[in-house]
């Protein structure tokens, strides 16, 4: 059986990462920096500047705390230990707490230095600073994104460690200790990287990941790359003023029905060929008449009398794209997490099939 120090040292690595990189349950349950502080920290809608200033400087506070709380914590899992008299500690935990107190010493230090003068020396406000006319200073441009920030036509997206946030004329990403901010007028926005994953946490289906690289033409602001969802660029590029350049050549996928219609196909090729007789000829696809059909329906999930899925005896009459787009629209939009695994009537004769009975003609 594990000891207690081991149990709370796994216990604590656990609930560290989870405390600091904060998945959905966590936030489910309050257990951010946001939540348990909100009192202090007041309403980013409020003032979204002044929110930020506060939360990255007590984020990086909280964090720091984390290896004194495992010191603390492990006073009482191993207390054969004596770690709480420091003479008697092991010269290893001696270190740890050392380093364990020098960490919010120095964070502490450093959140003083940037709330002197009304958080003037905050990293944020200095990034600020760099957009502000020579008239004014950083709290005349912090007014303008507050304000924008109000707006509910703003375009907001990402997890709370990533979030995207474009107003009519700033984008801004956020994460746990930064803010990074540019002009709309003044950048250069390339898609970057495209990343596709076969299934999505959230919906159970397939999902692919825009990188952006946000490039200023001012050579103080510091260039950052965003991350969202394909079916969201759609939204960002009416939000953006400036285009968006394709650097990588990426296909984007702007709805779930591209994005189930590249699924589908990908399932169809793994399925059995299916020959047709030499002296059959191939007719054009019904239902874009552009391409040969190359799709024929084949009882392949289950026994010919097993199931509900049908033999057709339909001729090949469809391409590929035409019957995944059919497949697609005879699902209910509403669960698209049910779409892969759901039975459609054929578009000629009505019986009923999956996508393992979609073969491609060989």
């Amino acid at each position: 059986m594990d000891s207690p120090e081991v149990t709370f040292t796994l216990a604590y690595i656990v609930f560290s990462v989870c405390f600091v990189f904060t998945p959905n349950e966590f936030h489910s349950a309050g257990l951010t920096v946001q939540n348990l502080l909100s009192g202090w920290l007041g309403i980013e809608d409020v003032a979204f500047v002044q929110y930020h200033l506060r939360r990255t400087t007590v984020t990086m506070l909280v964090h720091s705390l984390l290896p004194l709380g495992y010191y603390l914590g492990m006073c009482f899992a191993a207390s054969e230990k004596q770690l709480y008299y420091f003479n008697q500690a092991p010269e290893g935990w001696k270190l740890f707490l050392l380093l364990s107190v020098s960490f919010p010493t120095i964070t502490c230090t450093i959140a003083y230095y940037w709330s002197r003068n009304r958080w003037d020396r905050h990293p944020l406000a200095r990034t600020l600073a760099l957009h502000a006319l020579p008239q004014s200073g950083w709290r005349a441009v912090a007014s303008s994104i507050n304000t924008e920030f109000r707006r509910i036509d703003k375009f907001a997206t990402g997890a709370p460690g990533a979030r995207v946030i474009v107003t009519d004329t700033w984008v801004m990403k956020v994460t746990t200790y930064h803010i990074h901010v540019a002009q709309q007028q003044d950048i250069h926005l390339t898609v970057t990287e495209s990343r596709q994953h076969e299934l999505s946490p959230d919906s159970n289906l397939p999902v692919q990941f825009l990188t952006i690289h946000v490039a200023s033409i001012n050579p103080l602001i510091k260039a950052f790359d965003i991350r969202l969802n394909s079916t969201e660029y759609g939204e960002l590029r009416e939000k953006l003023h400036a285009p968006i350049r394709n650097a990588a050549n990426v296909v984007i996928h702007q709805s779930l029905g591209d994005l189930f219609l590249e699924t589908f196909t990908s399932l169809v090729e793994i399925n059995p060929p299916y020959s047709i007789p030499s002296n059959q000829e191939l007719e054009p696809c019904i239902g874009c008449m552009q391409t040969s059909a190359n799709i024929k329906l084949v009882k392949n999930c289950q026994e010919s009398d097993a199931g509900e899925c049908q033999q057709c005896y339909c001729r090949p009459m469809w391409c590929l794209t035409c019957m995944g787009k059919w497949f697609a629209s005879r699902q209910d939009q509403q669960h698209p997490e049910t779409w892969l695994s759901s039975q459609v009537p054929c578009p000629t004769c009505r019986a009923k099939f999956c996508i393992l009975d979609v073969c491609i003609i060989h």
